[in-house]
């Protein structure tokens, strides 16, 4: 029955790469294309943006030649009549420009909501699609922090900082033309600075980029520590373990902090060499238009319009430069974000065959398996097993034996390196992963709920199921009778992880949410190890009923669990040790009889 394993699927690329800081960076002109390309998706709003962005930006390169013919008229005849009319020009200009600004403001900030709002969904769903090996490798503060950190600096590259990008070009651009047609030689000597700023600011783009990586790496392990803190709170409180624990977030928080202020340093230095080639451009060229006006080849308002562009000159080329460095921070996080939308999951959440008549038969076929986060420790090693339709089988053995592994298999949340998971005949690695699970129901011995109501939760597996459908599950899960004395009944909420119900109530929540989905495969992993002897009775009544014609494993450490089963594995060091019903294994010396006999001795 044995065939040769199939070979194991590499990780994606993405993965391995996705938060190593030592492998070298992406070509940044792809990771920019990838950035912009999110803007292509908005590109009506982000075209009206454009229009209004020239509009506004022609009506401003008006302004100095009007200013300029202002001091002409002033020096040469006094016409104030002249003067007033040029000056309401000027008015008129920034009234309308104001107009186009804020109409492009508006449109390129709606389309900038709009991209991250479609990047933060498909983010979420390619981190829901991967693998569970993927989950062990990734605490959940780091996820969450591409969510939201990474992705506003996304939407900053996209919107904010393309619309001044583009704004700062266009002026730079038109008044370099203006200044050119005025006067060509002073424009060469404004120009003598620009070379060595644009060195400084590819040199400056690389260093803040590297340092942004570096700081958003930070946050977000920040992110994780308050995660955990915050999650296991209760372990915190009961620890008095308060100090510790912002004590570790500080210290993460201190590591950002330091790394911001090297940004800082290095933002300040750039600021001062960028502000000193400014200002070194503008004595340059008073003393060469000081010279063309005692010539006679430049008049006193040319040059004050020439000074003007000159300065529109540098503030765009400035603000330009911060641009840059915005999309350079931008990079690392646009990597990051589209290396977790790219990764390609090891185990599907589709795809495959589906059975039309499935009976339940589950053989694990001399499996061998390693999780992924701990290659180096084989957890089950030719493992053998085969269950029928219908069969109750209970695996038990000491701590770390594997026990919860065979669950993980055979729900496919991992595929084993060795060996093979098959259902009526068919490997799972071929069988379409959602339809596996969609038919296996499984109740765990801390069971999740999640922050809805409790009907919500009994509803999770079949959200169609009407409310009668819901009450029956409640019903033969035994938890109707607490579930109506709550005063909002059945759209009582139940809190986070479903912290404001009891073990026994969670269980039996969860159970009803099991019978609801109507599984052909059933898992019960410790279910009724954490609860007192009430409850215990209340859920193992309802599991019995759970269980009726389908193939169910167990995993347990409860004597009272173990007994009713048809059959009784027994895991040690990731191999079966021994198999039999509870009275044959009880009459045989082996490891079996000796966790029954400390059960009691402890009991």
């Amino acid at each position: 029955m044995s065939t040769p394993p199939p070979a194991r699927r590499p990780e994606s690329p993405a993965d391995s790469e996705l938060f190593d800081e030592s492998r070298p960076p992406r070509d940044r002109r792809a990771s920019l294309g990838r950035l912009l390309s999110l803007a292509r998706v908005e590109w009506k709003l982000i075209a009206g943006g454009m229009v209004f962005l020239s509009i506004g930006s022609l009506l401003t390169l008006q302004v100095p030649q009007q200013m300029g013919k202002v001091v002409d008229s002033s020096l040469r005849s006094g016409d104030h009549g002249s003067i007033n009319r040029l000056v309401l020009v000027i008015l008129g200009l920034a009234l309308v420009n104001g107009a186009a600004m804020s109409a492009r403001h508006m449109m390129f900030a709606i389309s900038g909501e709009r991209i991250v709002a479609r990047v933060r969904t498909l983010l979420f769903e390619r981190i829901l699609a991967q693998e569970i090996g993927f989950f062990d490798r990734r605490r959940t503060g780091e996820l969450t922090s591409r969510l939201s950190s990474d992705t506003v600096m996304i939407q900053n590259a996209v919107s904010v900082n393309v619309s001044m990008g583009l704004r700062n070009i266009t002026m730079a651009l038109g008044a370099l033309g203006y200044a050119t047609f005025m006067s060509p030689s002073l424009t060469a000597v404004m120009m003598s600075v620009v070379p060595p700023i644009a060195v400084a600011s590819v040199v400056y783009g690389r260093r803040i980029r590297k340092l942004s990586q570096k700081v958003q790496d930070a946050l977000a392990e920040a992110s994780q520590v308050a995660e955990e803190s915050v999650s296991g709170i209760r372990t915190v409180r009961s620890f008095a373990a308060e100090p510790k624990e912002a004590a570790r977030y500080g210290a993460t928080i201190e590591r950002s902090f330091r790394l911001a202020v090297r940004r800082s340093w290095a933002g300040a230095m750039f600021m001062a060499a960028t502000s000193t080639a400014g200002f070194v451009a503008v004595a340059l060229v008073l003393w060469y238009g000081a010279g063309l006006i005692d010539g006679g080849q430049m008049s006193a308002g040319r040059l004050m319009s020439f000074l003007i562009y000159a300065m529109l000159i540098g503030v765009s080329l400035g603000s330009l430069a911060d641009t840059w460095v915005d999309f350079m921070r931008s990079l690392g996080a646009t990597e990051r974000v589209f290396g977790l939308i790219d990764r390609v999951p090891a185990i599907p959440l589709e795809g495959g065959r589906t059975l039309a008549h499935p009976t339940g038969r589950v053989v694990f076929d001399q499996v061998g398996f390693a999780y992924p986060s701990r290659p180096d420790i084989q957890v089950l090693d030719g493992v053998a097993l085969e269950m029928a339709p219908g069969e109750v089988v209970a695996v038990v053995g000491p701590s770390g034996a594997g026990k919860s592994t065979l669950s993980s298999l055979l729900a496919r949340f991992y595929d084993p390196q060795a060996g093979r998971v098959l259902l009526d005949g068919e490997d799972l690695r071929e069988l379409d992963p959602g339809w596996l699970r969609r038919r296996i129901g499984t109740v765990a011995q801390e069971p999740i709920l999640f922050a809805t109501s409790v009907a919500e939760n009994i509803r999770y597996g079949r959200p169609e199921a009407s409310d009668a459908e819901v009450e029956a599950a409640a019903r033969a899960a035994n938890a109707h009778d607490f579930i109506v004395r709550f005063p909002e009944g059945y759209a009582t909420l139940v809190g986070e992880r479903g912290v404001q119900l009891s073990g026994g109530q969670k269980q039996r929540v969860a159970i009803a949410r099991a019978v609801l989905k109507d599984p052909l495969l059933l898992i019960l992993d410790e279910a009724t190890s954490a609860l007192d002897a009430e409850s215990e009775h209340l859920v193992k009544e309802a599991l019995e009923r759970l269980m009726r014609g389908r193939t169910t494993l167990i995993i347990a450490h409860r004597l009272s669990t173990v007994m009713g089963a048809d059959r009784v594995l027994v895991l040690d060091g990731g191999r079966i040790v021994q198999a039999g019903s509870h009275r044959a294994l009880m009459a045989e010396e082996g490891l079996y009889r000796r966790l029954v006999e400390r059960q009691f001795v402890a009991a």
